[in-house]
């Protein structure tokens, strides 16, 4: 009873607190009366992202920049300080915390800084790791806020229609009508739909060819290797060619990548291939609600090796064991 009544009293106190707060916030005026609605709402984004850059300099001994922000321009004006009266490097930090929807938002506030290539440059490299133009010289006119937009609108005309999306971004010279660039792009990304990627991969397959290159699968476990492939290259529904596909590309790549294993256990590229499908198989068995009678350590060993009779059979255990502990290699 006395640790709820106080737990209600600690309540009460910061709902009273809260409102002392807005009433004095009210009565100073910290926003003046002649800003627009833009003017509070990007004014507030760049105070959350200075507060996030306030905790980490306060974690590492740095000035309070949450309070600078919150500072009165002077005795008479109060408000938010104005970022442009800030050092430049300060002003950018605390602008490369937002997001592009926010930036564009600051941008009809500060418009200088909000249209900072180095903000948007970032923007683009992180959501698209890759791509042709960000190797070429800029041509006049060039800007990575412009090219932001573009960007964003291939990627969704992509997820709408993969064949159309690429060429979106060869038309604006974003790509280069080469498959290893257009793998590197995809490999980059994590905007696009993975079931329009499935599609064109599909009907892509030196593209697919190059993408399976761009992954490195040395002194990987085989199924958390598999996963990483699947995380890429998502697997089809239903079992077929696609999928077989697949599995014989993810074979001789990681055969190609771990050639001291291949000597040691014996592996070969049908033999991962065998292991694979049991892989798969395996995980559909322990995950499936349907399936009552799981398949047991020394089922799954025994069928393992009849199709890989070369494999250890302490090795296979281990794929077992890692299968029932972290779960399904194509989820």
């Amino acid at each position: 009873m006395k640790i709820a009544g106080l737990q209600m009293g600690q309540a009460l106190w910061r709902v009273a607190r809260n409102q002392q707060l807005q009433q004095e916030f009210s009565e100073q005026g910290y926003l003046p009366r002649d800003r627009s609605r833009r003017m509070a709402a990007a004014a507030a984004a760049a105070a959350a992202a200075a507060d996030n850059l306030n905790y980490r300099r306060q974690v590492q001994g740095g000035i309070d920049i949450y309070q600078l922000l919150k500072a009165r321009k002077s005795k008479e004006e109060h408000g938010f300080i104005d970022l442009e009266m800030l050092p430049p490097e300060l002003s950018i930090t605390i602008l490369s915390y937002l997001n592009a929807t926010d930036l564009c938002l600051a941008s009809c506030v500060w418009q200088d800084l909000g249209s900072d290539e180095y903000l948007w440059q970032g923007l683009c490299k992180t959501t698209w790791g890759h791509c042709s133009i960000y190797n070429r010289r800029a041509p006049p006119g060039f800007s990575y806020r412009k090219l932001y937009m573009q960007l964003d609108e291939g990627s969704l005309t992509f997820n709408a229609n993969p064949h159309e999306g690429i060429g979106y971004f060869m038309s604006k010279g974003i790509l280069s009508d080469h498959p290893k660039e257009v793998a590197k792009f995809i490999f980059y990304t994590r905007t696009l739909n993975w079931k329009m990627l499935r599609i064109y991969l599909d009907e892509r397959r030196d593209v697919l060819d190059e993408l399976v290159t761009l992954h490195n699968f040395s002194n990987q476990f085989l199924p958390n290797a598999l996963r990483e492939f699947f995380r890429h290259i998502h697997a089809p529904e239903e079992r077929g060619e696609y999928l077989e596909t697949l599995i014989t590309k993810f074979s001789h790549r990681f055969c190609a990548c771990n050639p001291g294993l291949v000597r040691e256990m014996g592996l070969s590229p049908d033999a991962v291939y065998v292991l694979c499908y049991s892989l798969i198989l395996l995980s559909i068995d322990l995950s499936s609600p349907h399936v009552k009678n799981k398949m047991s350590k020394r089922e799954f060993i025994r069928n393992t090796r009849r199709a890989a009779q070369n494999i250890s059979e302490d090795f296979v255990g281990h794929l077992y064991d890692n299968i029932y502990l972290v779960g399904h290699v194509a989820a």
